[in-house]
C-alpha cells in the first residue's frame, strides 16, 4: 500500500498542474516585460551620448556658469542610464532564476510520482 490514497495522489498531481501554469504564466509575464524594457533601452542608450556631443557644441556658446550646469545635467543622465541598464540586467537574472525555479518544481513533482 502507498503512502497516499488515490484521493489524495489525484490532489498532489492537480495542484503539481496549477503549479506548472503557474510558474509558466509568471514566466511568460516576466519575459513579456523583459522583451519590452530591453527594446525601450535599446531605442533610448544613445540619448546620453548624443546629449553629451550637443553640450560639447554648445560649450562655446555658453557661459562657464551654463556649461557646468549642462555638464551636471549629462552626468545626472549618465546615472539615469546605468539604472535603466541595471534594471534590464536585473529583470534578466530574475527571468533566468524563475526558469530555474519552474524547471527544479517541476523536476521536484516527477521525482515523487515516480517513488510512489
Amino acid at each position: 500500500m502507498g503512502l497516499f490514497s488515490n484521493s489524495e495522489k489525484k490532489i498532489i498531481e492537480e495542484f503539481s498542474r496549477k503549479s506548472e501554469d503557474r510558474c509558466n504564466d509568471i514566466e511568460k509575464e516576466i519575459n513579456e516585460l523583459l522583451e519590452d524594457l530591453k527594446s525601450e533601452y535599446e531605442e533610448n542608450r544613445g540619448v546620453v551620448y548624443e546629449f553629451k556631443d550637443y553640450v560639447t557644441e554648445l560649450s562655446n556658446k555658453l557661459s562657464p556658469e551654463d556649461i557646468n550646469r549642462l555638464m551636471d545635467f549629462s552626468l545626472r543622465l549618465s546615472r539615469i542610464k546605468r539604472c535603466a541598464k541595471k534594471g534590464v540586467e536585473a529583470l534578466r537574472e530574475i527571468s533566468r532564476d524563475q526558469k530555474k525555479m519552474t524547471r527544479e518544481t517541476l523536476r521536484d513533482y516527477e521525482e515523487y510520482f515516480y517513488m510512489h
